[in-house]
């Protein structure tokens, strides 16, 4: 796995991750989260595939975005990203944040996405979840760093390991990034919702059964919009379920990806 850094046609820096060769995927990571994030499945897809992760904005060793920046943005990032990379069209793949990103490349810019996978997606959040996300997304502009409620709703008692990683990529995010990230994060989840039905290339859409904030009904939800949707729920699995059920998450991706690439 070779790290490096990628120059977008606007001069912003991105460090990405590159392993394999063949059909390319592109991997991106929540908030608060950074390449590596994705290590299970690049050591697995990399066998097959050309596989890069990336920092996302204000993430890991990646340039920030301006602080007002949106959720359209961070999509526009991502098609530089994809153009910069020279080896479009590609496999998309998103987590959390990441997965709303992915969907609006694969609504703004189809021609630049094969697939596209969703995972642990958030879509029509209700009135009070909305109350809440915004609510975190205020206390963190104003430097409010607590990781212990993220952690609390991403695992159970299980995972251990992978808990203490994801814990020290959260200490050790860039406050600034992290806040204008989770602000587009917060306000994202309805901006493309109407649009879903524009997706028109083989979607997967995974979460665990246990994710309460990006759950099984908005799974099912987003794959019943998109004309080649398909939900995936993990049992027994929370908001972090590519690293605790790294083997099932990395068949549904194999399984993905060897779907026709025929349109609707």
């Amino acid at each position: 796995m070779m790290s490096q850094i990628l120059r977008l046609s606007d001069g912003l820096s991105v460090r990405i991750l590159e392993a394999g060769a063949g059909e390319p995927i592109l991997l991106i990571h929540g908030v608060g989260m950074r390449a590596e994030a994705w290590a299970p499945q690049i050591a697995a897809l990399a066998s097959d595939h050309s596989v890069i992760a990336v920092d996302m904005p204000g993430h890991g060793e990646s340039d920030p975005l301006p602080e007002d920046a949106k959720l359209p943005a961070y999509v526009a990032w991502a098609a530089r990203v994809i153009e910069a990379l020279g080896c479009g069209p590609v496999n998309l793949a998103g987590h959390s944040m990441g997965a709303l990103i992915a969907a609006g490349v694969a609504i703004e810019h189809p021609g630049l996405v094969r697939r596209v996978a969703l995972l642990n997606g958030v879509h029509r959040r209700s009135t009070e979840q909305r109350q809440a996300v915004l609510a975190r997304a205020a206390e963190i502009s104003r430097g409010d760093m607590n990781i212990e409620g993220p952690l609390s709703r991403w695992f159970s008692a299980d995972h251990p390991e992978v808990r203490r990683a994801v814990a020290e990529w959260l200490r050790s995010v860039s406050p600034s990034g992290y806040a204008t990230a989770y602000a587009a994060f917060a306000e994202g989840d309805s901006l493309y919702a109407d649009r879903m039905t524009e997706i028109r290339c083989p979607a997967l859409m995974l979460t665990g059964d246990g994710d309460a904030n990006s759950s099984p009904e908005m799974a099912a939800s987003m794959a019943r919009a998109a004309p080649l949707g398909q939900a995936l729920v993990i049992d027994g699995h929370r908001h972090m379920v590519n690293l605790t059920a790294p083997e099932v998450v990395t068949k549904a991706l194999r399984d993905w990806l060897q779907r026709e690439e025929m349109t609707a």
